[in-house]
């Protein structure tokens, strides 16, 4: 069970359920399933370099990984860092028509196939499989203005320590040396620095290609203790504590981090079967803003493969992270602090949670409606006028305040 310490004023702080939506705005930013991807890269040398000690280089933002693309480095270190509501209902028809999934034509091979399954796609399943569903066959879910407001707080934070640069990368192989590029230059500013933030990740876990973006990463202040803390920071519309199904969803989000990490350092990376299932040239030479980046780090790269090898030396060096995992919620209007959720991590219970969600994305079982108790989640979702679970369940909360119920979660 997770224990939650809070600021000294938590006491007076109502609970109130808001939208799922705040909950993984970032890293639903950085996994985009679209043509758009976000890359972190950073570098040792331009860590030691910058002007800004506190700061490194870091993220490259690209918008097409299959043309010639313009990607924006983040790091003061070096290292390089929707449809409308007739739209939904016509196309429902369509959805529900289709056969019981199975495993040939599962979500994870039609929509993740050379993409890799993400933490966000993991949690955005625990929050409502249904509304999952919804996402990946009517279309991605609209940003509204607290996601832009949680996605500037968290480009802040970056900024703090991650200097923005510009490369431009040539094809897939490139892509993915990038995201490689940044969790190297990210562990050299952690090593050397004690801090890093928006550190790619990308292992494999229960036989699935998995990746995602830890908020930040820090060294113990105590000296015999080398496991990093992994920590998140969650942005709330409303000084408001976040409901038990939103800690709920961002303790799993955290301990797949670790699981992730754990896996990774235990020297669980198939390199074979990366290249094999995505498709790779592990030959294939990189482009030269790349090279140039790798050379800028501390090592000599000249393609894909140069970049995993390096990769597997620098995961090799780190110690799992730590048991205790640190959930921060912050209020979005001033950035004042409204609870810490610092919990352990619970390996069992995790895993059931992957297990579940997994059955939903290879095909095993159908797309389940959130239970009767949290049902007030469909007054956030775009896709409840087309939801049977939201609209059978309106008329029978009619005569009930949703609102005070949710006070008491």
């Amino acid at each position: 069970m997770a224990e939650t310490s809070s600021s000294d004023n938590n006491n007076n702080i109502p609970i109130e359920i808001v939208s799922d939506e705040e909950m993984a705005f970032i890293e639903a930013a950085y996994a985009s399933i679209s043509s758009s991807s976000s890359v972190l890269s950073r570098s040792l040398s331009s860590c030691c370099s910058s002007s800004t000690p506190s700061s490194s280089p870091r993220l490259f933002h690209q918008n097409n990984v299959l043309s010639i693309n313009s990607i924006t480095l983040l790091s003061k270190r070096k290292l390089s860092s929707s449809c409308g509501a007739g739209d939904i209902e016509d196309t429902l028809k369509f959805v529900n028509s289709q056969k019981k999934p199975n495993l040939s034509d599962s979500f994870l091979r039609r929509f993740r196939k050379k993409r890799a399954l993400s933490v966000t796609d993991l949690t955005s399943t625990e929050w409502c499989p249904k509304q999952m569903e919804f996402t990946l066959t009517l279309g991605g879910r609209k940003v509204n203005q607290f996601m832009k407001a949680g996605i500037a707080r968290h480009a802040k934070l970056e900024a703090e320590v991650i200097k923005r640069v510009e490369v431009k990368i040539q094809s897939q192989e490139d892509r993915w040396a990038l995201k490689f590029l940044n969790f190297i230059s990210g562990v050299n500013q952690l090593l050397f620095e004690g801090l890093t933030r928006e550190l790619p990740i990308i292992g494999f876990a229960e036989d699935i290609w998995m990746v995602g973006v830890i908020d930040e990463v820090r060294m113990p202040l105590t000296e015999n203790d080398h496991n990093p803390i992994l920590i998140d920071t969650k942005t709330r519309a409303r000084d408001t504590l976040p409901a038990e199904p939103q800690r709920r969803n961002g303790r799993l989000q955290l301990m797949c981090y670790k699981y992730m990490w754990d896996n990774l350092v235990s020297d669980n990376f198939p390199s074979k079967n990366f290249f094999t299932y995505f498709g790779l040239n592990p030959r294939s030479i990189l482009c030269e803003d790349l090279k140039v980046l790798s050379a800028d780090s501390g090592f000599s790269a000249s393609t894909l493969d140069d970049v995993v090898r390096y990769y597997r030396n620098t995961y090799m060096m780190l110690s799992p992270a730590n048991d205790q995992l640190l959930l921060r919620y912050e209020y979005q209007k001033d950035h004042s602090l409204l609870c810490e959720d610092k919990f352990t991590y619970d390996s069992e219970w995790l895993k059931n949670q992957i297990s579940s969600c997994l059955e939903f994305w290879l095909g095993e079982r159908e797309a389940a409606y959130v239970h009767e108790e949290e049902r007030w989640k469909c007054r956030f979702c775009q896709y409840a006028t087309v939801c049977p679970a939201y609209t059978d369940s309106k008329g029978m909360n009619a005569d009930t305040s949703n609102d005070s119920k949710a006070k008491e979660v």
